[in-house]
């Protein structure tokens, strides 16, 4: 157990990568796969090394329901064995479940869409095609542009359990080519939905947040499209995932995400879900009405959270570490544009969360507010030693006035956060401008029970430690919007990890040298597990 200050007074050079918003589309990413030919790193003490060469590769493929079947692609060797390589084929039309077989990967040859898109509202067109993935299973991208896209009118089941996450990763780690640095080797997790959003880039003239305002996925060649006004819009269900070495480059600079969430509604489950060195974001929102539970970030090259285009979400549960001297912001919400003022407005509420930046951001802060967003973040710790932390940009997202009229909830709401930061602590927002004095203000609220001089006494990079468990804890059910008295869980504790008995982090995940989630999970994350 290591204390937090010293790892993050550790000097740190920085990767400039640019924001990724409905206006700004994109960072720079890698402009193509990422593969460093180097030895894989030594394995972080106490975790599990696969004995090399034990996996041999299925006799074949299975068979499953969608009638082109998979395509047997040969075998691919890395340190853990040899696997049987199945291709899945470009479009899934029949509700399909990719079973766990011993010594077998499945592949996503480009762009694997499930199902055909529906349109922006129900009907007897939508193919209700399902993709199940069972527990344990992996799945690589072969390029750099694989990507899975669930379309409008179909759903994912991706459920693993604890002890048998499901993983999608890249063909450089099945070959256990990768290091800790690597990211962008394939293109990322994408579900789209019919839930509302703002922006209508696919017909301009629409009223945002109706079924005739709808968006494309960026980077996508072909059409991949998301929007309309079912705020319950179900998506399917991921649980117990991890997402490795996401980010591809599609087309034009832009990037996917590790996952994308686009137009889902509260009906989408989404838990115990980890990002892993995803070259954009670690995750994006763009617009719908999204819940999250157990949620982990490390590494990512751009932020560790977007949320865009009017999306109202909950989370809770959320740990984001970043790589030494790679990364953005831990937040960017939404953008400065001419359409900021759509509705619906964003609103997201966060309760529970460890934020730990150890660089530099080209955002110049460890998180970023503007574009008019509503935004509350409740019992949180963010540790960003190197970097001011907030800035909040436009003078409607500082706006102290509530106004229903406009889903104006007035300024950004913070209770129970403890921050720590550079000297600096704020920056002045850009096309406003709002002052740090007003920005010190909004976070200072008489009453929120907020620091920003805190020193953190983090055990194991996010563990709470002393100091920590010593700040009294809001209610998160006491948030006004989204329905959060529904959805939180109501705690006595600030962070995302109470102590060291608090290990809902733990089995699930995969190690990094930025974070290890302990010695009983599936090792480190640049090798996968065999069983």
């Amino acid at each position: 157990m290591k204390n937090i200050q010293g790892l993050l007074l550790v000097g740190c050079s920085a990767l400039a990568l640019a924001g990724c918003g409905p206006s700004d589309i994109a960072s720079p990413g890698t402009g193509g796969d990422v593969i460093i030919e180097n030895p894989n790193p030594t394995p972080t003490p106490g975790t599990p090394t696969p004995t090399p060469g034990t996996v041999t590769p299925a006799a074949g493929c299975p068979t499953i329901e969608d009638p082109q079947g998979l395509v047997d692609g040969g075998t691919i060797t890395g340190p853990e064995g040899t696997w049987r390589v199945c291709r899945l084929p470009e479009r899934i039309n029949t509700s399909t479940t990719l079973t766990k077989v011993a010594g077998l990967v499945y592949e996503l040859g480009g762009r694997v869409d499930v199902g055909t898109d529906g349109g922006a509202v129900a009907s007897a067109d939508d193919t209700n095609v399902t993709l199940t993935i069972q527990p344990g299973v992996i799945i690589f991208g072969g390029t750099g542009v694989s990507w899975l896209h669930v379309n409008r009118g179909n759903k994912i089941a991706a459920v693993g359990t604890p002890t048998a996450p499901i993983i999608f990763t890249s063909r450089a780690n099945v070959e256990g080519k990768n290091t800790d640095d690597d990211q962008g080797q394939w293109g990322g997790v994408v579900l789209s939905g019919r839930a509302p959003v703002t922006d209508c880039t696919v017909a301009p003239a629409a009223a945002p947040g109706t079924a005739e305002c709808e968006r494309g996925t960026e980077g996508a060649v072909d059409p991949a499209i998301y929007g309309g006004e079912d705020k319950t819009y179900n998506a399917g269900k991921m649980q117990y995932v991890q997402i490795r070495y996401s980010g591809y480059v599609l087309s034009g600079n832009s990037e996917l995400q590790a996952l994308t969430l686009q137009g889902v509604g509260t009906g989408t489950e989404l838990e115990y879900i980890q990002s892993v060195n995803s070259s954009d974001d670690s995750m994006e929102i763009f617009g719908g009405l999204v819940n999250m539970k157990h949620y982990i970030a490390v590494g990512a090259d751009d932020d560790m959270l977007d949320t865009d285009t009017g999306t109202k979400t909950n989370l809770q549960y959320v740990i984001a570490v970043q790589r030494p001297g790679a990364g953005d912001s831990l937040i960017e919400a939404d953008s400065d544009n001419p359409v900021d003022g759509n509705l619906p407005r964003q609103n997201t509420q966060i309760a529970n969360f460890t934020f730990v930046a150890t660089g530099s951001a080209s955002n110049g802060v460890a998180m970023l507010l503007r574009g008019g967003t509503d935004y509350a973040m409740v019992n949180g710790v963010i540790a960003a030693p190197m970097l001011p932390c907030l800035r909040i940009s436009r003078t409607q997202t500082a706006s102290t006035t509530v106004n229903s009229a406009i889903e104006e909830l007035g300024a950004p709401h913070f209770h129970s956060v403890v921050m720590q930061c550079n000297s600096a602590k704020y920056l002045a927002g850009t096309d406003g401008p709002v002052s740090v004095d007003t920005i010190s203000s909004i976070f200072n609220v008489t009453g929120g029970n907020n620091r920003d001089d805190f020193t953190p006494t983090l055990t194991s990079v996010f563990i709470n430690g002393a100091n920590e468990s010593g700040v009294p804890a809001f209610d998160p059910k006491l948030l006004v919007e989204n329905d959060a008295a529904e959805f939180f869980d109501s705690t006595t504790w600030i962070g995302a990890v109470r102590d060291a008995n608090d290990t809902w982090y733990t089995r699930w995940t995969c190690n990094t040298a930025a974070a290890n989630f302990g010695s009983d999970n599936s090792g480190n994350c640049t090798s996968l597990p065999t069983t």
